[in-house]
């Protein structure tokens, strides 16, 4: 299986492998009191979530927060999924980080989303 060797930081879960995500999404927040809503670009693992409630239990699927913008970061899923499948033809060993990089402007506002990957020095996780 592709990708064993490249993990991606999430905002703050830690490091999350690249060959568990099965999905890319971004999504907006609902608006809270005082607090404007917040775009978030999620990644989609192959594990269920459950959490109960008096009323029972609901599972559904699990998310990973990977960057959180004031804007619609339009593009950004595409992007790391191309990277992603870039990394995967190199056979890559590394950390994929989401970096904010600006945007908004005339009309509607976006938050530009870049990718950043660090290759694993030779050696590293050896234990040498």
């Amino acid at each position: 299986m592709g990708l064993t060797k490249v993990w991606i930081a999430t905002l703050s879960d830690g490091l999350l492998r690249a060959d568990q995500v099965v999905g890319l999404t971004a999504h907006a927040t609902p608006a809270l009191t005082g607090k404007p809503p917040r775009w978030l670009l999620d990644a989609t693992v192959r594990a269920p979530a459950g959490s109960g409630s008096a009323d029972g239990w609901d599972v559904g699927i699990l998310h990973r927060t990977l960057i959180q913008t004031p804007a619609e970061p339009v593009g950004a899923p595409e992007a790391l999924a191309r990277l992603l499948a870039r990394l995967d033809g190199e056979d890559a060993a590394g950390v994929v980080t989401a970096v904010p990089d600006g945007g908004g402007g005339a009309g509607r506002p976006v938050s530009v989303v870049r990718f950043g990957f660090q290759p694993f020095e030779e050696g590293e996780g050896s234990g040498a």
